[in-house]
Formats: C-alpha cells, structure tokens, sequence
C-alpha cells in the first residue's frame, strides 16, 4: 500500500503565494544589505558649518558695473560677483579664504 501523496508539478510550487512571498522578503533584505553596508561618500561626512552671509554692494574702480561682496562670516570666505547684463547672470570675478588671509599676512587695505 502506497500511503504517498502524490506531489504537485514544480510550475504549481513555484505558484504558490507563500513561496512568492518569502522570495521576495529576501530580495528585499539583500537591498536593503547592500544599502546599508555601502560605502557613503565623502562630501557627506562634510563638517562645514551652514552659512551665514553678509552682502555688501560697491562699485568697480575702472569698470562701468558694480561689484556685490557675498562674505561668509560662519566659514571665513567671501566671493565677489558682477552682473553680466548680456548673459542676465551673476559672474564671478573672485575668491578669498578670510582665514588663510589673516594667517598669512595677505589682506587687502589702502
């Protein structure tokens, strides 16, 4: 006497809502897996305090536009921009490290 239950075809396994489940359970930890053991990227780990900025507004000596002074007194920089009215934008015309300046000597005056 054969007390064996007959098995279902593989197609009809593979069809079953529990067995759908669990593969995709486990697809979804292993995303989540790599995810988390990624590296991250160094821009991220970044500690450069927010911005607090001073604006200050002047004319160019020699040139026919004004200059804007955009300083950032949280990180010690300072960019100083002109208005290009052909291309309607902001163009930058320089950079200074206030912190490197003050350490070296280099500051600007009359």
């Amino acid at each position: 006497m054969n007390t064996d239950t007959p098995r279902p075809p593989r197609a009809a396994k593979l069809a079953d809502p529990r067995v759908a489940l669990v593969a995709a359970n486990v697809a979804l930890l292993l995303v989540l897996g790599v995810v988390t053991l990624a590296p991250t990227a160094d821009a991220q780990q970044s500690q450069r305090p927010r911005g607090e900025y001073i604006v200050l507004g002047g004319q160019m000596t020699g040139a026919p536009t004004s200059a804007v002074h955009v300083i950032d007194t949280s990180n010690q920089e300072m960019v100083t921009l002109r208005w290009d009215q052909a291309n309607k934008a902001f163009q930058g015309i320089g950079y200074s490290n206030l912190r490197l300046d003050a350490q070296t000597g280099r500051g600007g005056g009359r």
